[in-house]
């Protein structure tokens, strides 16, 4: 089979399957590194290249012309979801399970970082503000 062949499977089987349900993921160190690896390693495969031959990732990358990474895609669905939930009208459920906060305090330690707190950090990556949202056809080119 060709890389160009590969990649076709790989976008329609492998990628649907690993990225579903990746909206309301809250991405965390340990799944982003996850992501990367298994990315990279059908990168790899599909170039024909072994670890041991000790070939850069950016190199495998441009050999295999990823444009975009598994982990961009995830972070754009993540802002389109987000976008979408915040344009629908007030008490709509999903809307209402983003404003809720459960009562009390935390246990004791780091506090983990939630699904909102990692949207707004990936909005201020992008230049986002709070309002962009509201502005559908902007919202979806400034989130690409």
């Amino acid at each position: 089979m060709t890389s160009k062949t590969k990649t076709h499977i790989y976008h329609a089987i492998d990628k649907s399957t690993i990225t579903y349900g990746a909206e309301t993921w809250c991405l965390k160190a340990k799944t982003v590194a996850k992501l990367n690896s298994t990315e990279m390693n059908f990168r790899r495969r599909s170039a024909r290249i072994s670890r041991k031959d000790k070939i850069r990732n950016t190199i495998i990358k441009q050999k295999m012309n990823a444009i975009r990474s598994l982990l961009d895609d995830i972070k754009t669905k993540q802002l389109q979801c987000y976008g979408h939930v915040q344009r629908m009208e007030e008490g709509r459920l999903p809307k209402e399970v983003t404003k809720w906060r459960p009562p009390g305090r935390r246990k004791r330690g780091r506090p983990k970082l939630t699904w909102v707190e990692g949207i707004k950090g990936q909005m201020g990556e992008k230049g986002l503000m709070e309002e962009d949202w509201n502005d559908r056809s902007n919202w979806g080119k400034k989130i690409i």
